[in-house]
């Protein structure tokens, strides 16, 4: 009987972890313009804007398709992140990234846009499953702004562009 119980167990938690990681993810759902949702109650999400958002974004003194493109190459850098929708040449995608065992599925939006003497990004990263992300979706932000700032540098942003 205890055997039967922990078979049925381990089958029911394979059914969990594949419908985790398989199940699809549809970019009209995913593929959000991070300047204009409403800021979420629940804690699993990380959104970057200069107002009503967790943090304020960098600024860069380079024109937005160059910050598009490093912006792409720092995301893809990191290890389980894919493109899901959207063009480096528009400056709005969207990222796909599981975490290694269970293979959750987290999101980030990003939009790059040009700000007065350079171009800044708006960045929504949120979870798909469960309340709480446990911070996971801000140090998945910070390291894509690691890698940006590594590689272009960053400045302050001019008064009113919301950098920070």
């Amino acid at each position: 009987m205890i055997r039967l119980i922990v078979i049925g167990a381990l089958l029911a938690l394979g059914v969990v972890m594949a419908y985790i990681r398989y199940t699809p993810s549809s970019p009209a759902d995913w593929h959000l313009d991070p300047r204009a949702v409403p800021k979420p109650k629940s804690p699993n999400h990380w959104l970057v804007r200069p107002v009503g958002g967790d943090a304020r974004p960098p600024f860069w003194a380079i024109d937005a398709v160059t910050l598009a493109q490093a912006f792409d190459r720092a995301a893809l850098a990191l290890p389980r992140t894919d493109r899901l929708a959207g063009d480096v040449g528009a400056g709005h995608m969207t990222y796909i990234r599981r975490t290694p065992w269970m293979g959750f599925p987290d999101y980030m939006s990003v939009r790059v846009h040009a700000a007065e003497g350079g171009a800044s990004v708006a960045i929504f990263a949120r979870s798909r499953f469960g309340h709480s992300d446990l911070g996971y979706n801000r140090a998945w932000v910070d390291a894509v702004l690691a890698r940006l700032e590594a590689e272009l540098g960053a400045l302050p942003a001019p008064d009113g562009q919301g950098g920070g």
